[in-house]
């Protein structure tokens, strides 16, 4: 598949192959489960927020994670859940308010991006079923899976013409290219909200870790004060003193 190509999409219809015209209105948006961990908890609000800081000035898309993805009407009836840790969809109104995820609701609109957050417990059916179904059934274009616990964990997968996963190349420092988003997956060591671990972050083009918006005001804070101590500099240059300035 070229750089910029995009996987045909089936008509509506037949996406949502059981979707009914009055579909169910007793959804389910949380099932009192919790996350596998507190460090799968954090990895997931980390790609989060990370994103939103990245695209603070854009509202065309939404993101999310633990949120239960409704497609059909089936599903819902047999209570058959599936909740991507992390997802990404593109050009949505990102300002309105949900629950969760549910595809007649949004004009057939699936996840463009996802990642599982896997453990021991998980990794076989992240590798499996839900592969399948995020490509036969979603066909989410880029699809990454991640062990928090497991810094070689690290996997992914475009979609190609025939809605079939093609695995992404590894690049040497172990990054993944996510085209859908423009940014580089792979791992950074530090500590966040009091854990120290390796975690999944996101990259830009220039190698540059995404941040989170704390650590973008630490920047820009950092920024200024360096900006200060030049012009300081300068104005003693000039025999002047900067705190009588």
């Amino acid at each position: 598949m070229s750089a910029n190509a995009t996987p045909p999409q089936l008509p509506l219809a037949e996406r949502l192959e059981d979707w009914h015209p009055t579909p169910p209105t007793d959804l389910i948006f949380d099932d009192g489960e919790p996350l596998e961990s507190n460090r799968h908890r954090i990895a997931m609000n980390l790609l989060i927020r990370s994103l939103q800081q990245a695209w603070c000035d854009r509202d065309d898309y939404f993101t999310g994670g633990n949120m239960f993805v409704y497609y059909s009407r089936q599903q819902a009836l047999n209570r058959d859940f599936r909740g991507p840790d992390f997802f990404v969809v593109l050009n949505v109104d990102g300002t309105r308010s949900r629950q969760g995820w549910v595809i007649w609701e949004e004009e057939g609109r699936y996840p463009d991006v996802i990642v599982e957050l896997m453990s021991p417990s998980t990794a076989k059916v992240d590798r499996t079923d839900k592969k399948e179904l995020y490509s036969q059934t979603f066909h989410t274009r880029n699809y990454f899976i991640y062990d928090p616990f497991d810094e070689n964990s690290l996997e992914g997968w475009q979609l190609d013409k025939q809605f079939n996963y093609q695995p992404l190349e590894t690049q040497e420092n172990g990054w993944l290219w996510c085209e859908t988003l423009g940014f580089w997956l792979g791992t950074w060591q530090g500590t966040i909200d009091r854990e120290t671990a390796i975690w999944l972050r996101f990259y830009d083009t220039e190698g540059n870790v995404v941040p989170l918006p704390e650590e973008a005001a630490q920047q820009q804070a950092e920024t200024e004060r360096q900006r200060a101590e030049r012009l300081a500099a300068r104005l003693r240059e000039l025999g002047e003193d900067p705190d009588e300035v």
